[in-house]
């Protein structure tokens, strides 16, 4: 695991979702669902580790606004929704936490339909599968999974889709496509951008990622980056959240967050932040106050949101590892 390699894997991303989107065109990855359900289940059940809990948390966030009672669980629950025909399973595995998944999925083999979402043919996991949806990430040399969590939440808003959520229409291909390129946009002009932010970013107290609840898991996602990569301290909250909980760590040290923009709270955030001497860069639209703005193209369409701005710290990452020349 080296910063270049995070660096080769974040260049491949937005080929990845293109490479995804095509795959869409021509083959529904959940053409056999009718067949596995005799009518909409009673409850979803979304498992994972790391960044596929996020990514499940926010495919259930929207399902439970279509009405369907769907849950992300940790894999590691002991008690959870009840195994039956009412219960789809959906695993997700990005490579880790296979010990814990498997362990979940023994409660519900051959008593409830399950899904698995993975890349590796020869994972342990994949012999629960009733339907195996491969990821098309492709190796990620860097062990972060950032272009599986990705596409892994693409697929996963696309099953909401097909169980009546709102968002991610049929043609999630081009929402794809949108995001790829706005992907590639942040990649490509990285350069000019990441230095800065990371600038105003720098503290000995690590860095903070801010965002709406229903993209909580983009903030979740691009902490996860910067401590796993160079082990940087970072954390997640949630925009009207953070006024309640992280505001009292903004008191007492050199707080740096990032906001990732869109929430109704976004200036009662930067307010308070700038009252304790703290600084943040916003992603994804205009914040007054924002020592950087960082935007994108589509930054105000929901769905490319979602699936782009993960990058954002992902690349800062990939920048702070290579300072620490590792």
């Amino acid at each position: 695991m080296t910063a270049e390699l995070l660096s080769a894997d974040l260049a491949g991303k937005a080929g990845a979702m293109s490479a995804l989107a095509d795959r869409l065109t021509r083959r529904d990855p959940y053409a056999a669902l009718p067949s596995l359900l005799d009518d909409e289940p009673a409850g979803v059940l979304l498992l994972g580790t790391g960044g596929a809990r996020y990514a499940c948390a926010a495919a259930a966030e929207r399902m439970r606004r279509a009405g369907l009672g769907a849950v992300a669980e940790y894999a590691s629950t002991t008690a959870s929704l009840p195994p039956g025909p009412d219960t789809l399973v959906v695993a997700v595995s990005l490579g880790s936490g296979l010990r814990e998944l498997c362990t979940a999925l023994d409660s519900y083999v051959e008593r409830s339909a399950i899904i698995v979402l993975c890349d590796d043919p020869d994972s342990p996991v994949v012999r629960y599968a009733d339907v195996l949806v491969p990821l098309l990430a492709g190796p990620e040399r860097s062990g972060l999974a950032c272009r599986g969590y990705t596409n892994a939440l693409a697929l996963l808003l696309l099953l909401g889709h097909r169980l009546g959520a709102p968002g991610a229409s049929a043609d999630l291909g081009q929402a794809l496509r949108r995001s790829a390129n706005a992907v590639s946009d942040l990649v490509e002009r990285a350069p000019r951008w990441v230095p800065e932010a990371a600038a105003a970013l720098d503290s000995p107290d690590g860095v903070h990622f801010i965002a709406p609840v229903d993209r909580l898991c983009s903030a979740h996602q691009a902490a996860l980056a910067v401590r796993q990569g160079p082990v940087v301290a970072a954390h997640a909250a949630e925009s009207a959240e953070w006024s309640h909980t992280g505001r009292h760590l903004a008191a007492i040290s050199d707080y740096r967050a990032v906001l990732f923009a869109g929430s109704h709270y976004d200036d009662r955030v930067a307010e308070h932040l700038l009252q304790l001497r703290g600084a943040f860069a916003a992603v994804g639209a205009e914040v007054e106050g924002a020592a950087v703005e960082v935007r994108y193209p589509g930054d105000s369409d929901p769905d490319v949101r979602l699936l782009t701005e993960p990058v954002v710290g992902e690349l800062l990452a990939a920048h702070w590892w290579a300072e620490r020349g590792v």
